[in-house]
């Protein structure tokens, strides 16, 4: 299964965006899927359902540190591979959303129960999140 399809699948299951981009490319890094979802489950919904940044390019933040963060100090090569890497991947995310930030991708505020009510009339996680959390993992193919 595709990383993409594997981060839809986990998605789809009732894990968070960030859960399901991070899980998804979890085995590659080392890292087994339990680990992976309990360390991006508090990024899901833009941040703890804040609604600020979109859980799934949080959850591909994630992945890009893992591959690629530093673990000495003095390892600024390291340092700035991984910022040069985020950079990019939200510069391409964005290009193909416009927004970074969930209330504005959803064009509603899940931290509320009046934004929260809208995304569930409006179907906003299979409609919406299902292309963001794809994309995140499409994206993070593409760059790693």
């Amino acid at each position: 299964m595709s990383k993409p399809d594997c981060a839809l699948s986990l998605f789809r299951q009732g894990f968070s965006c960030s859960q399901a981009v991070a899980a998804a490319f979890a085995d590659d890094l080392g890292l087994d899927k339990d680990t992976a979802l309990r360390v991006s489950q508090p990024f899901g919904g833009g941040i703890a359902r804040r609604a600020d940044w979109c859980g799934a390019m949080t959850g591909a933040f994630l992945v890009l540190g893992l591959k690629h963060g530093r673990t000495r100090a003095e390892d600024a090569a390291s340092r700035d591979k991984t910022y040069a890497l985020v950079r990019e991947f939200i510069d391409r995310f964005t290009a193909r959303h416009t927004h970074f930030r969930c209330k504005d991708l959803l064009g509603c505020d899940i931290g509320t129960p009046e934004g929260q009510r809208t995304a569930d009339e409006r179907g906003l996680h299979k409609t919406r999140c299902e292309d963001f959390v794809r994309d995140a993992a499409v994206i993070l193919e593409e760059i790693l």
